[in-house]
């Protein structure tokens, strides 16, 4: 009999000692299902993450742009916004100048790395036909296309005056459009555009139109 009542109590503990605590497998088991919610949560997260990226980019170089037409108004100097699509990642820069070779750098801001200076295949490139290039600027071939009507355009830099209007290099008016995308998503692609003569600056979002293709919407 006692021996027995041994047995029945070592039972007893075991299935106590089983009830309170968690085997190897089933630890694993948690363990896998944490790490793949973990994964779906963060791959569905990725398309947010990446538009985010694009938002960034845009408001960055509108902001940018606009700052220095602002400061050129009040501090009656001359400033200059910069873009480089050769560096990665591609790079804003704005400095004062006089119109020289150089000038004090005053700020640096570079792309978020999924975004560059990007005229991607399937926007609009006629100016004159609906849908048209954002203003009626350039033919979308080029990423940074400013100096319209002066050489073919394709100017990369905008020299702000204190008068508020916009000037290239050779003191000529500038105006023109800068194309920013995540490359080879045409409808992440976003527009800046510039009017010389009043220094206006405007921003674009590409928009799909049913089977009629992409246009531009100013934002």
């Amino acid at each position: 009999m006692a021996v027995v009542q041994t047995l029945h109590r070592e039972n007893r503990m075991r299935r106590t000692g089983r009830d309170q605590g968690w085997s190897l497998l089933e630890m694993a088991i948690v363990i896998a299902i944490i790490l793949i919610a973990s994964c779906v949560a963060f791959m569905s997260l990725q398309p947010t993450m990446r538009q985010d990226d694009v938002n960034t980019a845009y408001n960055t170089t509108m902001e940018l742009m606009r700052r220095a037409h602002d400061q050129a108004i009040a501090q009656r100097r001359v400033y200059v916004v910069s873009f480089n699509a050769a560096a990665v990642p591609n790079t804003i820069t704005v400095s004062q100048n006089a119109l020289l070779p150089t000038g004090i750098l005053l700020v640096s801001s570079t792309l978020p790395a999924t975004v560059q200076f990007d005229a991607e295949a399937g926007i609009p490139t006629t100016p004159t036909t609906a849908p048209t290039t954002p203003d009626g600027f350039g033919t979308g071939k080029l990423a940074l296309d400013f100096d319209q009507g002066v050489g073919g355009g394709g100017g990369t830099a905008i020299y702000f005056f204190p008068d508020g209007t916009s000037h290239d290099a050779n003191g000529f008016l500038n105006s023109g459009v800068l194309y920013l995308a995540r490359p080879g998503n045409l409808y992440s692609s976003r527009a800046v555009t510039l009017w010389g003569i009043t220094g206006r600056i405007r921003g674009w979002r590409l928009y799909q139109n049913g089977g009629a293709g992409a246009y531009w919407r100013q934002q």
